[in-house]
């Protein structure tokens, strides 16, 4: 129940933006993960078809309660939004011509990007100390962002890179 509750609250809450969130309410509210491990498992899920608050909802849910829980955080968490959607789609169908309402909608997406902005931030301060993962995070940066090479074939050359230095560093 705590799973689904916490996942509801998450959904209604950061509707838009909730990766930021999470971090926020798994890590410093709830402390169901550490900085550490919320870095290492948003690593995963973003490797991990799908969308990474999802997937992350779903392990998460697995790690504390099997398959019951994977299934309430993932239910928690889609609910609100779900019907926000729809109640949005519904909205905008009927007043997409107006002026305000378009202007309303490019204020979210700029708040939806500095979210995203902030939660970057913080997802890299942990990894401060770690100069492997921050060659492995400035070499993703400079192949997608700057060289534009694709994120496929980009994650199956950085990811072994990646296992390989975290098991140097903690033998």
């Amino acid at each position: 129940m705590q799973l689904f509750t916490g996942f509801l609250m998450l959904g209604l809450i950061s509707f838009g933006g909730a990766l930021p969130h999470a971090r926020r309410v798994l890590v410093e509210e709830r402390r169901w993960l550490t900085p550490d491990e919320f870095v290492e498992l948003l690593g995963l899920c973003q490797f991990l078809p799908g969308g990474n608050i999802i997937n992350l909802s779903v392990a998460l849910g697995m790690r504390f309660r099997g398959i019951g829980g994977a299934l309430a955080a993932l239910l928690g968490l889609i609910a609100c939004p779900s019907l926000i959607v729809v109640l949005l789609g519904v909205f905008y169908e009927r007043t997409q011509d107006n002026p305000y309402v378009r202007h309303l909608f490019t204020g979210l997406a700029a708040a939806a990007a500095g979210l995203l902005v902030a939660m970057a931030i913080k997802i890299v301060l942990p990894l401060r100390r770690k100069p492997a993962a921050i060659a492995i995070v400035l070499l993703g940066f400079v192949a997608i962002a700057l060289l534009r090479w694709p994120l496929l074939p980009t994650m199956l050359v950085l990811t072994p890179i990646s296992m390989f230095l975290a098991w140097r560093s903690a033998r």
